[in-house]
């Protein structure tokens, strides 16, 4: 049997949620097999529940017993994570004092155990109350490259941002979160959606609803600095674009102009260009109002999350504006 080699000593907290969604109009997620795919099992029903069913989707079994501390922790997890996924894999509980037999069989030496099977045999296995990150990634790599029908509500839910549309990703990402309240990425989701809406109010009243560690998540911080920024814009209407890069064209240091044409581009969705123009502040005088371009294009980098091509393309350029 393979070994999956990850640290089992790290701690770990969660708890469980169902996953129906509803994603309104055009989402076409996968269907889930049927059947429940969270079960109790016992010897004599292992043959049916675990490697019958995993000839046609895998399944993890999950060896606990009720004195087991570390089990309390790891199998709210397991039961949130396996309902994420919509289907794609199901999960059978294995009380290890009622099953002695069979834990045996299967060597398990110590608890919590968890095993994966698919078609038919175990292809995977780890020990102890892991991380949620790491039990994903357990997870993802026995599901393979089907999509869960969470993931495929957060692609749309992301498309439909990048489209501008609010309200539309607003009602996807609320039908994620209202079934899995744990998970931040649509709590982000939700946050930026209700800002592309201009409802500053609603999202700022989210935000202030959360919990500090929650608050703390780097997508929350980067919903956070995309409401900032759309409230700085808030005042420089679609009109006013064309006179702001008239009077920049007109006079390059013309500073305040510029850095509103900056704001507008932003809202738009012109990242580049707002970041062109900040940059180009920068370059012209980097000490203008107290280093308002500067700031403003580490507000945009933390919007956009420090992996984005884009921030770590602009990242540099701003190196080398301020180094050379």
């Amino acid at each position: 049997m393979s070994k999956l080699l990850i640290d089992p000593n790290q701690p770990a907290a969660a708890q469980g949620t169902t996953l129906a969604l509803d994603l309104g109009p055009g989402a076409q997620p996968s269907t889930p097999p049927s059947g429940a795919v969270i079960k109790d099992s016992d010897t004599d029903h292992f043959m049916e529940d675990v490697i019958e069913a995993s000839k046609s989707v895998p399944v993890i079994v999950d060896f606990w017993a009720p004195w087991c501390g570390p089990c309390k922790t790891l199998g709210p997890m397991l039961e949130k994570l396996v309902k994420r996924a919509g289907g794609l894999v199901k999960m059978v509980k294995i009380n290890v004092d009622e099953n002695q037999g069979l834990a045996g069989q299967l060597r398990v030496q110590s608890i919590p155990a968890v095993f994966a099977f698919k078609d038919g045999r175990p292809v995977n296995a780890f020990a102890g109350a892991l991380p949620e990150s790491q039990i994903q990634t357990f997870l993802d790599q026995l599901i393979g490259d089907a999509k869960p029908p969470i993931e495929a509500a957060m692609e749309q839910a992301a498309q439909l941002l990048a489209a501008g549309d609010g309200e539309q990703a607003e009602a996807v990402y609320t039908a994620i979160f209202a079934q899995d309240p744990t998970f931040v990425p649509a709590l982000a989701g939700l946050i930026r959606a209700i800002t592309l809406t201009g409802d500053f109010a609603r999202a700022t009243e989210l935000l202030d609803s959360l919990e500090p560690k929650v608050r703390l998540n780097v997508l929350i911080e980067q919903a956070a600095s995309a409401l900032e920024l759309a409230q700085q814009a808030a005042g420089i209407n679609t009109d006013q674009v064309a006179e702001l890069e008239a009077n920049v064209a007109a006079n390059p240091k013309d500073f305040p102009s510029r850095f509103d044409l900056a704001l507008a581009l932003f809202a738009q969705n012109r990242t580049e260009d707002a970041i062109d123009h900040l940059l180009e502040m920068v370059r012209l005088d980097r000490e203008w109002n107290e280093q308002a371009a500067r700031k403003q294009l580490i507000k945009i980098f933390d919007t956009l999350g420090g992996a984005h091509p884009l921030t770590q393309e602009s990242r540099r350029r701003l190196s080398a504006v301020l180094f050379s």
